[in-house]
C-alpha cells in the first residue's frame, strides 16, 4: 500500500510542479512562455560559459590516467595501503574523485566487476562514492557560471573536506567490514 503510493506520488510529482508553475504564472500575468525562453537563452550563455572548465577536467582525468601516474601512485604507495587496510586498487576513486563523479563511478565499477559486490574493496570504494565531493567539478561549473577567477580558498577547503571524506570513509569501512 505505501509503496504503491510512494510510486504513485513519484510518478505524478515533477509533472505536478510543473503544472502548478505555470497555473501560478498564468494567474499573476507572468507571460510564461517568453519567460521560459529567456530562461533557457541565459541557460545557454552559461552552458557555453563552463565549458572550459569542464574540458580542462576532462583533459586532467585522462592525463592522470593515460600517463601512468596513478599506477605509479598506486606501486609507490602500496605498502602504506596495505598496512592501512585499503586495497591498492581503491587509491585511483581516492585520487580521481574530487575531479569526476563520471569517473569515479566508472572506476568503482570496475572495481565491483573485479571483486564482486561483497568484497571489502567494492564496499570500501563505494563509501568512498558517497563520502567526498567532485570539489573540482563544483568550482567549474558553480564558479565559473558566475564568473568567480579566484577560488583559492575555496580549493582548499573543498580539497581539506575530499581528504576527510577519505580518511572518514576507511574508518567506517574498516569498522563496519573488518
Amino acid at each position: 500500500m505505501i509503496k504503491t503510493l510512494v510510486s504513485t506520488i513519484s510518478v505524478w510529482l515533477i509533472p505536478a510542479i510543473i503544472l502548478v508553475s505555470l497555473l501560478w504564472g498564468v494567474i499573476k500575468k507572468v507571460p510564461v512562455y517568453e519567460t521560459f525562453v529567456d530562461g533557457a537563452k541565459d541557460g545557454l550563455k552559461v552552458s557555453v560559459s563552463i565549458v572550459p572548465y569542464l574540458l580542462a577536467i576532462i583533459v586532467a582525468v585522462s592525463m592522470l590516467r593515460a600517463s601512468g601516474a596513478i599506477d605509479i601512485a598506486q606501486h609507490l604507495l602500496a605498502g602504506f595501503l596495505d598496512w592501512i587496510k585499503v586495497p591498492v586498487d581503491v587509491l585511483p576513486v581516492m585520487i580521481i574523485r574530487s575531479l569526476s563523479g563520471s569517473a569515479v563511478l566508472g572506476l568503482f565499477s570496475e572495481i565491483a566487476n573485479n571483486y564482486g559486490p561483497d568484497a571489502y574493496a567494492t564496499k570500501l570504494a563505494a563509501i568512498m562514492v558517497g563520502s567526498s565531493e567532485t570539489t573540482f567539478y563544483v568550482l567549474a561549473v558553480y564558479f565559473g557560471s558566475v564568473g568567480i577567477k579566484k577560488f583559492r580558498h575555496a580549493l582548499c577547503a573543498g580539497i581539506f573536506a575530499d581528504i576527510i571524506g577519505i580518511i572518514a570513509a576507511v574508518a567506517v569501512a574498516r569498522w563496519l567490514f573488518l
